[in-house]
């Protein structure tokens, strides 16, 4: 990926900044900023540090990265308020860690009767060294979404409430054709969004931070990534 295209990535990134926008901050003029994103021409040393700092990235990233991960298959991105909810989660470190964890969800919503069971999963995280790689393990955690009226007479659920809580998000379309490039990729444009527009990351053991939800429209799968913001 070349300096231009990622200068145009990140403009585009900082709340759809325009040319104008940027040479303005920049001290310069929009044919210039142009000049660059066309890779016709590159700016002094002074410019690109504040290129930098504007943008909270390295200059190792936007001169030599590949940061432009952005395409077709992904919505704009989005802040939503997702609204209180109560859950039941299960964790699995394994070789097939996601297909495990909601397998066991999609067994117990049919177990407590729920007949359309909302199902989010994250990565699960504390694993040890080995377990990644000598024995080749993942974690992934999944939560079953309780409906508003579900009354909990089961001692063993474990029930988890989360309050109103505001989160980034991005919907893959198609994730299933390359999830393990377009999944990544999606929390990568996330995080890049939060950084380029100074956005706090909510970091809150009372929380979830960020999560997956899977579904289909037409027989299209679709997945929304969400990332936990202040």
């Amino acid at each position: 990926m070349s300096f231009g295209q990622n200068l145009q990535f990140l403009r585009k990134m900082r709340n759809r900044m325009t040319q104008e926008d940027l040479a303005e901050r920049l001290g310069v003029s929009r044919q210039t900023v142009s000049k660059w994103e066309l890779d016709t021409a590159y700016p002094e040393m002074d410019k690109l540090i504040e290129i930098c700092r504007l943008f909270s990235c390295s200059m190792d990233e936007v001169v030599r990265g590949d940061m432009n991960v952005y395409d077709e298959s992904y919505s704009d991105i989005r802040i939503e308020e997702v609204d209180a909810f109560r859950y039941v989660r299960y964790a699995v470190v394994s070789r097939e860690p996601e297909e495990d964890a909601i397998c066991h969800m999609q067994r117990m919503a049919e177990r407590i009767g729920i007949t359309q069971p909302q199902i989010i999963g994250w990565d699960f995280p504390f694993l040890s060294q080995e377990q990644i790689n000598v024995f080749n393990m993942h974690g992934y955690a999944a939560a079953l979404i309780l409906p508003e009226d579900f009354s909990a007479e089961r001692d063993e659920l474990e029930i988890v409430s989360q309050k109103k809580q505001k989160y980034i998000a991005i919907t893959i379309k198609n994730y299933t054709d390359a999830p393990f490039h377009t999944i990544p990729n999606a929390y990568k444009v996330l995080m890049t969004h939060i950084d380029v527009n100074e956005i706090p990351h909510k970091e809150d053991k009372r929380i979830i931070s960020c999560f997956e939800k899977e579904y289909v429209v037409d027989g299209t799968p679709y997945m929304d990534v969400y990332v936990a913001i202040e």
